[in-house]
């Protein structure tokens, strides 16, 4: 346990921030002790992992709890199938590269997204076409309260777009440790979402595999999202709307050039695109703004505060509201 502990380092943002205490779990071991024997003197706590989806716009007042677990392990392989559980500490990146160097799919379209393998349940990340409820079996997890195992299963998760039950109802009353996943051998890609087929026949790719779709992700997001080592940002910073019909049909109408994705449950319309409209896209603003390749993402180009972040984010959000009837949904939590 540590004091007064500074987080600029654990935020991808980059934005200064200090927790009154800070631990970092380690171990499942260490975790039950510090639930049983530290949290019941707590009255705030905050799980965090690799902080590429969080924004501090003030120190925070109560215990912070660094997941750094480690492992990957095969449960079980088959001629076709692969189900593999790793820690929550683990890098994702690393993670999706472990699998898909191995010949195992149901990953690879969320190559490069930053985070630890923990946020990914409770986020339910997603990229091109893809999400982790897909792949998730069950969620390992200790209780904040009695520091009891408990597993989800996939449909207990209550995953839905960038959200779980992790991530509402059951905020701050579970520490995930492990995700399990089943990943697969046969060759199947999806390769419909954004400009991935394109991509694969520009680097004149003679085989698609989980490796080549997962580098031509990563080519695709390097154009146009910022490295979070270099500059500070947390990815998308706004979920995509999901229009119902009657309002769709409407915006088409005034804006027939406007992307869409038709889905089950309404049209999902890019939410870059939109502040684009809004002549939001490569805005600075001195050392902070909207990064030119994607209007979706707001950076710190450094010595910015959370603050500034955030107020710019609220202009956004008017803006768009004003002009298109749509409000903006964060995806980044703020602190």
């Amino acid at each position: 346990m540590e004091t007064n502990f500074p987080l600029t380092s654990f935020n991808t943002f980059r934005v200064p921030a200090k927790a009154t205490s800070f631990a970092l779990l380690a171990s499942s071991e260490q975790a039950i002790d510090i639930i049983k024997n530290v949290l019941p003197e707590i009255n705030n706590v905050l799980i965090l992992g690799g902080g590429s989806n969080i924004l501090f716009t003030a120190d925070f007042d109560g215990l912070v709890l660094h997941q750094a677990m480690k492992g990957i392990s095969v449960l079980e392989e088959t001629d076709s199938a692969c189900r593999v559980k790793a820690a929550a500490g683990e890098d994702w990146t690393e993670f999706v590269d472990y699998c898909v160097s191995r010949g195992w799919g149901g990953i690879e379209n969320l190559a490069m997204i930053p985070g630890q393998v923990g946020a990914a349940p409770v986020q339910n990340i997603g990229a091109y076409g893809r999400e982790a409820k897909d792949v998730i079996e069950y969620v390992e997890t200790l209780d904040l309260h009695t520091g009891e195992p408990r597993i989800f299963s996939n449909q207990e998760c209550e995953f839905s777009y960038r959200n779980s039950v992790f991530k509402n109802v059951l905020k701050n009353h579970y520490l995930i440790t492990s995700v399990v996943f089943n990943l697969h051998k046969e060759p199947v890609f999806h390769l419909d979402y954004g400009s991935i087929r394109e991509e694969l026949q520009n680097r004149q790719t003679d085989e698609i595999t989980f490796q080549a779709v997962a580098r031509a992700i990563k080519n695709i997001r390097g154009r146009k999202l910022p490295d979070v080592s270099k500059t500070g940002s947390a990815g998308s910073f706004f979920k995509n709307p999901l229009l119902a019909e009657s309002k769709f049909e409407k915006l088409i109408g005034e804006y027939p050039e406007m992307p869409f994705f038709k889905l089950q449950e309404g049209y999902k319309v890019p939410a870059g695109w939109l502040i684009d409209q809004c002549g939001w896209k490569g805005h600075t603003r001195n050392n902070y703004g909207v990064y030119p390749h994607q209007a979706l993402v707001l950076v710190n180009y450094g010595g910015a505060s959370g603050k500034d972040i955030f107020e710019l984010s609220e202009e956004i959000r008017r803006d768009v509201s004003k002009k298109f009837g749509i409000e903006l949904e964060r995806e980044v939590t703020v602190l």
